[in-house]
C-alpha cells in the first residue's frame, strides 16, 4: 500500500490512502490519523489499512478525491530518531570493502515535504542535493542479524538530504556530526510498503534507477540496487548492535551512486550523480579542480523512481531554492 500525509495546519497532518497509480487518495481518519500510530500498531492497524487500499485501487472506496503531492507534508512528518549512512560508492568518502557501515545522527524533529522550497540564507554555504532512499522501521530489538533486521522494516522513502558543503568541512574538522551542514531531509509525496516493489525488492535492495534532475536536466539515473555496498538490512543490524530501535525510526541510505571507471584508471560515475559534490570530486580527480558549482537561487532539483510499468513509486520529490 502507499500512504501519505496531508497537510491540515497541524505539526503531524493527517494520514491518506493512495491508489497505486498515484491519482487518487481516501483518509485514513476511521482507521488512523497519523502515520505514528499505525507504526505503533502496526499488526492491528495496517491490516485495515490495506483493505481501504484495496478498496481503492478496485475503484470500491467511497469518498475519494484527486491525489495532489502538494497538498502532502512529509509521510512521516518528524520522527524519533534518524540517522543516514553511506551505503553506496562514493568520491568523498572512500572506504575498503568489507568495512562496517557508516552511520552519522541527523534531527528528525520536522522533515519537509515533497514540493516544499528549499529555504537557505546564502548560495555561499555551498548548497546541496543528495538523491537517496530511507527506511522507517518497526520496533526492533537489540542485536539482530541483518535478515532479522529485514523483518523490522516497514516501508520505504525516497530523499533529499540537503547539504551545505561550505560548513560541512568545519563540523567534521572537529569530529562533529553534521549539524549546521544539515539542514533539511525532504522525503517524497508517498511512503510505500515493501510488496509494492514487487520483485524489484531484493535482499534489502531496490532493483530500480533513482531519476535526478537539476533545472529540468537528468544528471543522475542510477541503479539503487547491484551497487548498495550495504543493504537496509545491515544498516539496521548495525545501529542495533547496543540497542533497541523504536517504531518510526529514519534510516537513510545517503546519495545513490554507481562507481566506474574513467580514463587513466580515474573513477567517474557512468550513470551520472546524485549530489553535487559527487559531481566536483569527480571533476577534481578527471581535471585537477571542480568546475560545477553548488545550487544558486531559482534552482529546481526533481528525484523520482518508476517502476517497470512505467508509473511512479514514490510521487516526486519537487523542490525549488528560494531565500530566506
Amino acid at each position: 500500500m502507499k500512504l501519505a500525509t496531508y497537510q491540515d495546519g497541524s505539526r503531524d497532518g493527517q494520514l491518506v490512502v493512495v491508489s497505486r497509480d498515484l491519482a487518487s487518495a481516501h483518509y485514513a481518519t476511521g482507521i488512523a490519523s497519523r502515520l505514528q500510530q499505525v507504526l505503533d500498531d502496526w499488526g492491528f492497524l495496517s491490516p485495515q489499512l490495506q483493505d481501504l487500499s484495496d478498496a481503492l485501487n478496485q475503484g470500491r472506496a467511497r469518498h475519494t478525491f484527486a491525489f495532489d503531492p502538494r497538498q502532502c507534508l512529509a509521510p512521516l512528518p518528524r520522527a524519533f530518531q534518524v540517522v543516514e549512512g553511506q551505503a553506496y560508492p562514493s568520491l568523498l568518502q572512500p572506504r575498503e570493502a568489507g568495512v562496517s557501515p557508516v552511520l552519522a545522527p541527523g534531527s528528525g524533529d520536522h522533515f519537509a515535504g515533497a514540493c516544499d522550497l528549499l529555504r537557505c540564507t546564502s548560495e555561499a554555504l555551498g548548497i546541496d542535493f543528495g538523491a537517496g532512499l530511507a527506511a522507517i522501521t518497526a520496533d526492533v530489538p537489540q542485536g539482530v542479524t541483518p535478515p532479522q533486521a529485514l523483518d523490522g522494516m516497514r516501508l520505504l522513502v525516497l530523499t533529499n538530504s540537503v547539504r551545505l558543503r561550505s560548513l560541512e568541512a568545519a563540523e567534521q574538522a572537529k569530529g562533529a556530526g553534521w549539524v549546521q551542514s544539515a539542514p533539511t531531509l525532504a522525503f517524497s509525496p508517498v511512503a510505500v510498503t515493501l510488496d509494492e516493489l514487487g520483485e524489484s525488492w531484493d535482499k534489502g535492495r531496490v532493483h530500480l534507477p533513482l531519476h535526478t534532475s537539476w533545472n529540468g536536466r537528468k544528471v543522475g539515473m542510477c541503479d539503487a540496487g547491484p551497487e548498495m555496498q550495504f543493504h537496509f538490512g545491515q544498516l539496521i543490524a548495525h545501529l542495533c548492535a547496543t540497542r533497541a530501535v523504536r517504531a518510526g525510526s529514519v534510516i537513510g541510505s545517503g546519495p545513490v551512486a554507481n562507481a566506474g571507471t574513467g580514463t587513466k584508471g580515474k573513477a567517474q560515475w557512468p550513470k551520472g550523480y546524485n549530489s553535487i559534490a559527487e559531481k566536483r570530486a569527480m571533476e577534481t580527480q578527471l581535471s585537477g579542480q571542480p568546475s560545477t558549482d553548488y545550487l544558486q537561487f531559482g534552482d529546481t532539483v526533481r528525484i523520482e523512481m518508476k517502476g517497470k510499468d512505467g508509473l511512479s513509486l514514490f510521487g516526486a520529490i519537487d523542490q525549488e531554492l528560494a531565500p530566506r
